[in-house]
């Protein structure tokens, strides 16, 4: 097919998928699986192909570097210690667990430990789609483990094409691949993402800054490439430098701009993604032979069981050596916490590229032996994966019965009260900088007091939700309705502040001349019968004040004086994330706040 008609197939694909997958009520990722297994029924659709090199060199580092963008350093710093044995000790078991297996199976173990190095690392983008059902911290510490594996996994590769191609590899050499990966892959990392600082801190264009962002990953990537480091280690080290500084180097424009075109983008190429795995699956079972297909799948389901298998004791052994909260969970909680992140670790479009990356044959290398096994049993690996881990990880949630985690909200309600009201204190200072009359003072300061208020109450508001929750939960529990939970003010209103619709609504006064029961057509031309006429304008009014500043002068204070409460707020937020006191994700959250709030002040930016 042509590369115009498979565009469009998979786009509409991916929307089918899009419109089913709420009506069934499974995750877009397996629909869009069993939409490609369809697909591939159909003889000329199983033929599309799409190159390993395509999803290594093109999908992979764009999703990885906004998967980056959107990950918590204090969760990494945090959890660091489980996070580094679980990247890189859990893959190499995983890829020799199931080398064994393998080997059990007759495979040659070189070919064995190209399928392990293929399967052994759970996939950013699976846990990213498929992992949001999970407690905040669970989520960040899959997601970070996620991100650093595939480093592990590729040298892995590397070392296991080489022995299946007749190549020498020593400890020495082994040691040097791996010191070259980590090493040179950081150091890609932090160069090109330095070098993205000193172009965006000079620039205030939307367009250069965002165009910058678009080639961090795979600058990023190729450097690696060249020095023979991980590219993907690269990626992941760039985006979190360019999470952290870009609130100092980009405009609230550009981070409106990446906020919506990112997530889009990424959305589309997982989408692409799934949908190719399931074509995948039905091209290999096609060009296997049918007596081979029982043994391959018997192998699939067996190194699927030994990859949950090793990952569940890899972190029952490791359990000892993480850092110790607190409160120290119970040995039913911390069990039932593994079970959990056992059935979350689940594999995707990185082990399938990296099955396809397995060299046919040539006249310089030659063809590693058993390329169709190894691709058919990853893509079987994927599937299992998709169709029974994922269904299953809702249901094992609940099984675990994780306790409501408040932290975030929290933080949020700190962080907004705390730069309402550091903004308000600064609030007179920052009006002499600028030279704002006492009339807008006035105005704004009234503003930050009702935002203030607005965050205070809506704190108080989420306590008493769960104060009333934990009520109704006694309630259940012993069978009898609340006494205090029925009674009455003064004049029948009930004490909950409640918005159902039965529930009392306040009616704003309306300020026009015979709208307080009249029956004579408004001011403004509403009828008495409810129609509605069109408002006219008056050119002139006895009312106005000749002698007071221009509106747009005044305008014109107010906007500067805001934008400058705006930086206050920035200022002191990242204050907040830099003591620790909020998390990354929080500090996102508020930005985009800000940052909608001062591109209505400043307005959209223009493009030629």
């Amino acid at each position: 097919m042509e590369g115009l008609e498979v565009t469009v197939l998979i786009g509409l694909t991916i929307l089918v998928g899009t419109l089913l997958a709420p009506r069934v009520r499974l995750a877009l990722p397996l629909v869009l699986v069993i939409l490609g297994l369809a697909l591939g029924f159909v003889p000329q659709l199983r033929e599309i192909q799409l190159p390993p090199e395509t999803v290594l060199l093109l999908f992979l580092p764009v999703m990885l570097f906004w998967e980056s963008l959107t990950t918590s350093l204090r969760s990494i710093r945090r959890d660091f210690r489980y996070i580094l044995p679980m990247s890189t000790l859990l893959v190499v078991a995983s890829a020799f667990a199931v080398a064994g297996v393998g080997i059990l199976f007759g495979m040659p173990w070189e070919t064995a430990l190209i399928l392990g190095a293929a399967v052994a690392p759970p996939d950013a983008t699976a846990v990213a789609a498929l992992g949001r059902l999970l407690p905040k911290r669970l989520f960040m510490k899959l997601k970070a483990e996620s991100l650093t594996n595939d480093g592990t996994a590729l040298v892995l590769y590397a070392i296991a094409i080489s022995l299946a191609l007749g190549g020498n590899v020593t400890p020495l050499s082994v040691t040097m691949s791996v010191l070259t990966s980590y090493v040179g892959g950081i150091a890609a990392g932090v160069v090109i993402a330095a070098l993205g600082y000193l172009l965006l801190r000079r620039s205030s264009s939307t367009t250069v800054i965002n165009v910058t962002l678009l080639l961090v990953p795979f600058s990023s990537f190729l450097l690696a490439e060249i020095v023979h480091a991980s590219g993907v280690l690269a990626v992941v080290v760039a985006g979190l430098i360019v999470a952290y500084v870009s609130p100092r180097v980009t405009t609230a424009s550009s981070r409106r701009q990446v906020a919506a075109a990112w997530p889009f983008g990424v959305f589309l190429l997982n989408g692409a993604l799934f949908v190719l795995i399931g074509l995948e699956v039905q091209f290999v079972a096609h060009e296997i032979s049918a007596a081979a297909i029982g043994r391959l799948v018997l192998i699939t389901l067996a190194v699927w069981v030994s990859l949950l298998v090793v990952r569940y004791l890899f972190q029952v052994m490791n359990a000892p050596f993480q850092r110790r909260n607190t409160v120290r969970p119970s040995r039913g909680a911390r069990a039932r916490s593994m079970a959990v992140s056992t059935v979350a670790g689940m594999r995707g479009a990185v082990s399938l590229a990296i099955a396809l990356s397995v060299p046919v044959a040539s006249s310089t290398e030659g063809e590693i032996a058993g390329r169709d096994e190894i691709v058919f049993v990853t893509a079987g690996v994927i599937l299992l994966s998709l169709l029974v881990q994922a269904p299953l990880l809702p249901a094992i949630v609940r099984w675990a019965r994780f306790p409501v985690d408040h932290a975030e909200d929290e933080e949020y309600e700190l962080a907004e009260r705390t730069i309402s009201g550091a903004a308000l204190a600064a609030l007179d200072d920052l009006a002499v900088e600028h030279g704002i009359g006492q009339e807008i003072r006035d105005k704004v300061r009234a503003e930050g007091y009702q935002m203030l208020e607005f965050s205070n109450a809506r704190a108080l508001a989420r306590e008493q939700a769960l104060v009333d929750a934990e009520a109704e939960a006694l309630d259940v529990m012993l069978g009898e309705p609340d006494p205090l939970g029925g009674e009455q003010l003064g004049g029948g209103e009930q004490i909950d502040g409640g918005t159902d619709a039965g529930s009392p609504r306040l009616r704003l006064p309306d300020p026009r001349p015979g709208a307080d029961g009249g029956t004579s057509a408004d001011a403004d031309g509403a009828s008495p019968d409810g129609e509605v006429r069109t408002l006219q304008m008056l050119a002139t009014s006895v009312d106005v004040d000749v002698m007071q500043r221009s509106p747009l002068l005044r305008h014109e204070e107010h906007t500067r004086l805001k934008l400058a409460l705006l930086d206050r707020k920035r200022e002191v937020l990242l204050g907040l994330r830099r003591d620790g006191t909020v998390d990354d994700l929080v500090v996102r959250r508020i930005s985009a706040r800000l940052d909608l709030e001062q591109v209505r002040l400043q307005g959209i930016e223009e493009y030629d």
